[in-house]
């Protein structure tokens, strides 16, 4: 099976998470109006834990991507946003019965990131350029928060 990219928008990739970028006119202007504040782009999720915010390094991967297994976090969304301007691959799907349903791709534009909603099946962290530097929002807590799923057969990324 292969699926193909398609651009990441805020209302195809809405029934998976947020599209979080400065994109239309900004909520306020703060900083002596110097500022403009696009305010509360993404709903976060920390249950029986709390938010942190980590950098993840990512080595960079190519096109077609072997996809080979996707994962879920039931109890935290999950904010990936690069430290660069390049684009990353987002790989997600919609549950079928506990599973990964046949899943999408989008590429991010410059500037984009997005904010899994709890319990979003998705690929790893797909970064195509170096240096795969990305800021990542997610529940820090003591209980297990990770669900694994391996494909039977692989899909390709094009």
């Amino acid at each position: 099976m292969e699926i193909r990219t398609q651009p990441l928008t805020s209302t195809a990739f809405a029934p998976f998470g947020d599209v979080l970028e400065a994109s239309g006119p900004a909520d306020m202007m703060i900083n002596q109006g110097m500022c403009e504040r696009f305010h509360d782009r993404a709903h976060c999720v920390a249950e029986g834990g709390r938010l942190g915010i980590s950098i993840f390094r990512a080595v960079p991967r190519n096109l077609p991507y072997r996809l080979e297994m996707m994962e879920r976090h039931p109890h935290g969304s999950q904010a990936f946003m690069p430290m660069s301007e390049h684009p990353f691959l987002v790989i997600v799907a919609p549950d079928d019965g506990g599973r990964p349903g046949v899943p999408l791709a989008f590429l991010s534009a410059p500037h984009q990131g997005v904010n899994l909603h709890r319990g979003t099946w998705h690929g790893v962290l797909t970064s195509l350029h170096p240096p795969g530097l990305f800021m990542v929002v997610d529940r820090i807590g003591t209980t297990p928060n990770l669900e694994e799923h391996w494909l039977e057969t692989p899909i390709t990324v094009i």
